[in-house]
C-alpha cells in the first residue's frame, strides 16, 4: 500500500491542510483536502471516497472534485462510500442544490459524477485488491474508522476523528494492523475537552492502544490542532513508543 497524505490536520492555517489520504492514486479516505494540492491529471485518476463522517473538513474537497470533472469533460465517475447516516447527510445538507449543484444526478440520474453507497459497520466492501470494512468509532456524530487489507494481509486502520473507544478494537480483534492512523487532536492539559469533543490526547492514545489484543506496527498521529502540535509532539516523543510520530502533509507512507 502506498498512502500519500494530501492533510492531516485538526483544522486549517497556512501550510497545515484538513484530513484526506490517497491509497495508491485511485482510493481516497476524507477529502478535506483534494483539489488545492492535486492537480487535474491527479484528480482525474480517483475512482473511491470512503469518508469516515459528515463534518466539514472531512467532505470539503468532494464538491470540488465532482465539478473540476465536469470541467474537464471527462468520463469519470467516483463512488462516495459510508454509513447511512453520513450518506443522508451528505445528501441532505451538501449536494441538495441550494448548498452545491446535485452531483449524484448530473449530468443524468442514471450517470452522475458521484455514486453514494451506503456500507455496513462490519461488512467489507472489496475495491480492486482492497478490502475496505467500515469500524464505528465515538465522535460527537456518527462515524467510522477503515480497515484497509492487501492480498498479502497487510493492514492499515484508520481511525477518522475519534475518542475514546471500546468496540473497535474488540471487533478487529487478533487480527494485526500494521500501520494504525489515529487521531490526537489535543494535548494532555486538554483532555476534559477532548473527550467532550470525541478526540484524543497522547495520554488518551496510550489507553486505547492498551486495549488492543495485538500492538500496531506503527502509530501515526494524524488531526492534531496546529496550536497545539508541538506540544502533542514533545508528549508524543515522552511516551518512548517505537514507530509512533506526527504525520506531515504531503509525506508518503508505505505500509
Amino acid at each position: 500500500m502506498r498512502i500519500k497524505v494530501l492533510g492531516c490536520s485538526g483544522a486549517e492555517s497556512p501550510g497545515m491542510n484538513s484530513p484526506a489520504f490517497l491509497l495508491d492514486d485511485e482510493f481516497l479516505f476524507d477529502a478535506g483536502t483534494l483539489a488545492s494540492v492535486l492537480g487535474e491529471r491527479q484528480q482525474m485518476k480517483i475512482r473511491s471516497i470512503f469518508v469516515t463522517h459528515a463534518h466539514l473538513d472531512h467532505i470539503r474537497g468532494i464538491p470540488f472534485l465532482a465539478d473540476n470533472i465536469v470541467m474537464a469533460r471527462k468520463r469519470r465517475r467516483v463512488t462516495v462510500y459510508s454509513i447511512p447516516s453520513v450518506v443522508t447527510t451528505i445528501r441532505k445538507h451538501l449536494f441538495n442544490s441550494a448548498v452545491w449543484p446535485d452531483f449524484t444526478v448530473i449530468p443524468h440520474p442514471d450517470d452522475a459524477i458521484l455514486k453514494l453507497v451506503k456500507v455496513k459497520e462490519g461488512r467489507a466492501v472489496r475495491e480492486g485488491e482492497y478490502r475496505v470494512t467500515p469500524y464505528r468509532v465515538d465522535h460527537t456524530v456518527p462515524s467510522v474508522g477503515y480497515l484497509v487489507e492487501d492480498g498479502k494481509g497487510r493492514r492499515l486502520f484508520y481511525t477518522g476523528d475519534t475518542g475514546p473507544t471500546n468496540g473497535t478494537w474488540e471487533k478487529i480483534g487478533k487480527r494485526k494492523i500494521h500501520c494504525l492512523i489515529i487521531d490526537v487532536s489535543f494535548p494532555n492539559s486538554m483532555e476534559e475537552l477532548a473527550i467532550t469533543t470525541g478526540h484524543l490526547t497522547p495520554r488518551l492514545l496510550r489507553a486505547e492502544l492498551a486495549k488492543m489484543i495485538l500492538p500496531p506496527g506503527r502509530v501515526l498521529i494524524t488531526h492534531p490542532k496546529p496550536h497545539h502540535r508541538k506540544t502533542i509532539e514533545a508528549e508524543i516523543r515522552k511516551m518512548g513508543t517505537d514507530g509512533m510520530r506526527l504525520l506531515v502533509d504531503g509525506e508518503t507512507i508505505r505500509v
